[in-house]
């Protein structure tokens, strides 16, 4: 992360002297007033992001402690055992897998964490190649960055906090696009592993998440783009006030105290917002600052003059910043996708893709590097190449997607 912070604020400068050298007199005067005001916007940001994030935390709290996370891993159990054969029946790696892909797919990433760390510690007890993520470790990795994540809260807050008229329109395309991603994911890691995917339960997972979202492809097909947009905008509002109303049903039928237990997730999404206040601010001022200078519109517009020579519509180049540095960086590519959203309207093409793109993958690197670390392995062997073409899936997914609901 530092090296990324670093590179964009330096490339800025190196690109800010080269147009003072060209005669742009005020590039300088451009690059501090920038400075300045991304730092208030990022705390603006920051702060208005403490009431959506700790409603949501609160709702989310309610169904871990109801049992919504024990319910996902009951469902994901049967699955995991057939694409991890090296994982004996009822060892605690399952257990701990399964655990974390729920907090993930729930949102609840403060417990998906430490759930994941246990889950690649419990995997190394069974490693041949201490040095190397094994083949269990490459395929729970995998899955971990192609972004399993049912309810993309972080998405929809930061598109509330800036104006979007329907913060959650983006639901339904985040999920078709996170689908594809999973969906690379999963085949790359199982042509590389030899796994047996035509199994009668891995194929009844797989294609039913996948009949699930072609009748959901072709459901929408049916209309034209504004009537598309207006029930997918229903359908996802239907989907996650259901879910709220799932999560109280089941606290009530166990006699789970929900208001508490929205309490203790409020308090907790209030102390994220504060904390994110410096990241927020860090990366959006080298954005600010790489805009500012000239260095950001010349590689989109160079991109732009590539594509145009071929006849392709360009209005998606302006979210592909938020593309290049997810791999790489959360902090980074939530930047990017604010400044898109910022820049051109939360409610733009380029704005609603950005959004798009920021919930259909997760930070590749930043996982292998933590969950790597964690057990001390250096190797990554084929979990890399296989995470990176499920980013690529899901990116391309974004924008194609992008394209069918919103261009």
């Amino acid at each position: 992360m530092n090296r990324v912070w670093t590179a964009l604020i330096l490339i800025a400068l190196v690109t800010a002297c080269i147009r003072l050298f060209h005669g742009d007199a005020r590039v300088f005067a451009r690059l501090l007033e920038a400075l300045f005001s991304m730092a208030g916007t990022g705390f603006e940001i920051a702060l208005g992001l403490t009431g959506v994030l700790a409603l949501w935390l609160g709702f989310l709290r309610i169904g871990e402690a109801a049992g919504a996370v024990r319910g996902l891993t009951w469902v994901l159990n049967p699955l995991l055992r057939r694409l991890m054969p090296e994982v004996p029946p009822g060892h605690p790696a399952l257990g701990a897998v399964t655990m974390n892909l729920a907090a993930n797919a729930l949102g609840l990433d403060n417990a998906a964490t430490p759930l994941g760390i246990q889950a690649m510690r419990e995997l190394q007890s069974l490693n041949p190649r201490s040095d190397t993520f094994s083949r269990a470790q490459s395929l729970f990795l995998v899955v971990n960055t192609s972004a399993v994540t049912l309810v993309p809260v972080a998405v929809f807050t930061y598109r509330a906090q800036l104006g979007a008229a329907d913060p959650t329109d983006v639901f339904v395309p985040i999920l078709m696009a996170t689908y594809c991603s999973t969906l690379a994911g999963l085949l790359a890691v199982a042509a590389v592993q030899k796994l047996k995917v035509w199994d009668p339960v891995v194929l009844a997972y797989l294609l039913g998440l996948g009949g699930l979202i072609a009748a959901l492809a072709v459901w929408l097909s049916g209309f034209d783009q504004a009537a598309m947009q207006a029930r997918a905008a229903l359908l996802g509002q239907s989907l996650l006030l259901g879910l709220i109303a799932v999560f109280l049903l089941l606290a009530w039928m166990r006699g789970i105290d929900a208001y508490g237990a929205f309490i203790d997730g409020a308090r907790e999404g209030f102390q994220t917002a504060v904390t994110l206040i410096p990241y927020l601010i860090a990366m959006l001022v080298a954005v600010g600052l790489l805009r500012a200078s000239g260095a950001l519109t010349w590689v989109l517009e160079g991109l732009r003059d590539i594509l145009s020579s071929y006849a392709i519509d360009t209005r998606f180049v302006d979210a592909l910043p938020t593309a290049l540095m997810k791999p790489f960086s959360g902090s980074g590519a939530r930047a990017m996708m604010i400044d898109a959203m910022r820049t051109h309207g939360p409610d733009s093409l380029p704005g609603r893709i950005a959004s798009i793109m920021q919930g259909s993958t997760e930070t590749t690197f930043y996982v292998l590097a933590v969950y790597g670390g964690a057990v001390g392995i250096r190797r990554v062997g084929h979990a890399l190449p296989c995470a990176l073409i499920a980013d690529a899936a899901g990116l391309t997914a974004a924008v194609v997607i992008g394209y069918w609901f919103f261009g």
